[in-house]
C-alpha cells in the first residue's frame, strides 16, 4: 500500500476557483473521509487524486511519486463510483475479472484474485449470477470487488452508498468497515455527504468548506473539539446550538453571560484581556439536561417535541432573530410539550467561539 500527499493543490475552471491551498497527508493504512456541503469540492478533490481531473496548481504524490501528469491507469489506484457501472451481460465473476483479463493476467491468477475478493465480500455464492439477479447492496459489493482484485496502492470511494436505501446503506457500511479490518495497511479515501458514514468509517475526517480544508482530525476530535463554528455545526445531528453572549469571568474556566439571560461555564482557558469579548457559546443538544434555576444555561418553552422512543428532541420557541435551540434528552419525555424547561451542561461540554474560531483551539495553538 501507499500514502498520498497533496501540497498546495488547487483546482480552477477558468476564472472559477473551486479549491485552493489543499495541504494533506493521507498516511498508509488510513481510511480518510472527505465531507462537506454540496459544491464544496470533495468529489473534485477525489477525482484529482484519481487523475480524472487535472490539477491546476500544486503537487500530488502517491507512494512518494509525483503523479500530476501520470494517467489514471498508471497511478496504482482503483475507484468505486456512486453508480455500480457493471456490465449487465457478464456474470459477477466476469465483471470482477474484466480488468485483469485486459491486463493480460493468467487464468489461474485471475481465478485466485476473484475468489479471494468474493470471499472477503461474501459474494462467493453469487459468482455465476448476472447483476440483474442481485440486490443493490450486492451489486455495490461487486463494484468494490472489481477494485479489490486489481490490488491497487490506494482505493478511492465516491459516495458508494448513496444509491442504496436506508437499511442497505447501514448493512453495506458495516461491510466496508469489516473489509477495512480484513485488509490492514490498505489506504482508502472515501467521499460522502453522510456524516454517519464519516463518523463510523474514518480514521480521520477532512471537512471541506469555502474552497479549502476547514479541519482535519479523528471523528471524536471533530465532535469534541471543533476548531470553528462551521465544523461545530456540520458534525453532529442535530447541529450544535450557538448562543450569543459576552465573557464575564476569565481564567482556567470561562464564564459567559448569555444574551438570553443564562450563564454558561466552559472548561476553556481565557485571558484577562478577553473579559467583555463578544462570543458564541456552543453546546450540543445531547449535552443539555434539565437542571435547576441556579445552574441553568438556557430556559425556554418547548415548541415542538419529537418523541423518537430512545430519545426525545425538544425544539424551543425562537427568540427574535436568534436560531432555535434544541435539546436531545435520553428516553421519553412526552409531557414536556408547551412546558418551560431549564437546561444546563457540564463545563467540559461547552465550547466558546470568537470570530467563528474556537478559543480552546486558540490557546492550545499558543501553548504549542
Amino acid at each position: 500500500m501507499a500514502d498520498v500527499r497533496l501540497t498546495d493543490v488547487a483546482k480552477a475552471y477558468g476564472e472559477i476557483k473551486v479549491l485552493a491551498g489543499i495541504n494533506l497527508h493521507i498516511r498508509e493504512g488510513e481510511l480518510v473521509v472527505f465531507v462537506g456541503p454540496s459544491g464544496c469540492g470533495k468529489s473534485t478533490l477525489l477525482r484529482m487524486i484519481a487523475g480524472l481531473e487535472r490539477i491546476s496548481a500544486g503537487t500530488l504524490e502517491i507512494d512518494g511519486r509525483v503523479v500530476n501528469d501520470v494517467p489514471p491507469a498508471q497511478r496504482g489506484i482503483a475507484m468505486v463510483f456512486q453508480s455500480y457501472a457493471l456490465y449487465p451481460h457478464m456474470s459477477v465473476r466476469d465483471n470482477m475479472a474484466f480488468a485483469l483479463k485486459i491486463a493480460g493476467k493468467s487464468r489461474a491468477e485471475i481465478d485466485r484474485a476473484v475468489e479471494d475478493a468474493a470471499r472477503k465480500l461474501q459474494l462467493s455464492p453469487y459468482l455465476d449470477r448476472l447483476p440483474k439477479a442481485l440486490s443493490g447492496g450486492q451489486r455495490q459489493r461487486v463494484a468494490i470487488g472489481r477494485a479489490i482484485v486489481r490490488d491497487p496502492k490506494v482505493y478511492l470511494f465516491d459516495e458508494p452508498l448513496s444509491n442504496l436505501d436506508a437499511a442497505l446503506r447501514v448493512a453495506t457500511r458495516i461491510e466496508i468497515a469489516q473489509l477495512k479490518e480484513s485488509m490492514p495497511g490498505t489506504t482508502m479515501v472515501y467521499v460522502t455527504h453522510d456524516q454517519v458514514e464519516a463518523m463510523t468509517l474514518a480514521s480521520r475526517i477532512v471537512v471541506l468548506a469555502g474552497g479549502g480544508i476547514s479541519q482535519v482530525g479523528t471523528p471524536l476530535e471533530l465532535y469534541e473539539r471543533p476548531e470553528n463554528e462551521f465544523v461545530a455545526q456540520f458534525i453532529g445531528s442535530p447541529a450544535m446550538n450557538l448562543l450569543a453572549g459576552r465573557i464575564e469571568e476569565t481564567g482556567a474556566e470561562t464564564v459567559v453571560r448569555l444574551d438570553s439571560g443564562g450563564v454558561a461555564r466552559a472548561a476553556v482557558p481565557t485571558r484577562a484581556a478577553d473579559r467583555g469579548m463578544a462570543v458564541n457559546v456552543g453546546v450540543r443538544p445531547e449535552d443539555l439536561a434539565p437542571t435547576g434555576a441556579a445552574e441553568a444555561l438556557y430556559e425556554g418553552r418547548v415548541d415542538i417535541l419529537e418523541a423518537l422512543g430512545e430519545v426525545t428532541v425538544l425544539h424551543f420557541e425562537r427568540r427574535g432573530e436568534a436560531p432555535a435551540v434544541l435539546a436531545k434528552l435520553p428516553g421519553i419525555h412526552a409531557g414536556l410539550r408547551r412546558q418551560v424547561v431549564r437546561l444546563g451542561a457540564l463545563p467540559a461540554k461547552v465550547q466558546v467561539f470568537a470570530g467563528g474560531r474556537s478559543l480552546h483551539h486558540r490557546d492550545a495553538v499558543a501553548a504549542g
